[in-house]
């Protein structure tokens, strides 16, 4: 643990993620141990609390997180997800204060359909993530799927739109942020029943 951070900082923050990761295991979008969360502890420097590697996201408890740092290592000890250093970048990047990645059927079929990003407009449910229901287009980011974090993040950073809190990664799922983890879950169920609606459209 750091000089800021104490072991009951990050348990607490384990008993927040536990609850929001059983939340989204119950709708089928954390299936197996797939998907992982975030919340950011401190900014400087920064330090995240990320959701264990390999454990089922529906039955998690407040010991299954890891403490990382600015680039997704693990601080102390235990082993994050493999994905914890694009949360890192993801809430360097926004300014975020929690980061959500689910694997949800409608973000994958959706992203293959549309490469190129999916336009949304005229849609009450837009005011979910702070964009006007009416006149207005909003484009949700599809970035091709990699292995590596790095080039992952480089190519949300490059097609990030600053009024769609979140990306589709091709072929893999759909990354949502917020300030909090409970504006990041709402983010998540709006960009969802969005992205839900667009296949049914089609």
């Amino acid at each position: 643990m750091t000089a800021d951070l104490t072991a009951l900082d990050l348990e607490e923050a384990g008993a927040v993620l536990a609850a929001e990761s059983a939340r989204f295991a119950s709708f089928g979008w954390m299936r197996g141990t797939s998907g992982n969360l975030s919340v950011v502890l401190t900014r400087d420097p920064l330090r995240l609390a990320v959701t264990a590697s390999g454990h089922d996201k529906g039955e998690l408890t407040p010991a299954d997180v890891v403490l990382v740092d600015g680039n997704g290592a693990a601080v102390h000890e235990g082993k994050p997800s493999a994905e914890a250093e694009l949360h890192a970048r993801v809430a360097e990047l926004t300014g975020a204060g929690a980061v959500v990645h689910v694997h949800t059927v409608a973000s994958v079929a959706l992203g293959h359909r549309h490469p190129g990003g999916i336009v949304f407009k005229d849609i009450e449910m837009l005011k979910g993530v702070g964009q006007p229901a009416h006149d207005v287009e909003v484009t949700l980011p599809v970035i091709a799927n990699s292995q590596d974090m790095k080039v992952l993040g480089d190519r949300l950073e490059a097609a990030r739109e600053p009024r769609m809190p979140a990306v589709v990664v091709a072929g893999h799922g759909l990354y949502v942020w917020g300030d909090t983890p409970r504006q990041a879950r709402h983010h998540t169920e709006v960009v969802e029943w969005l992205l839900e609606l667009e296949l049914t459209r089609r």
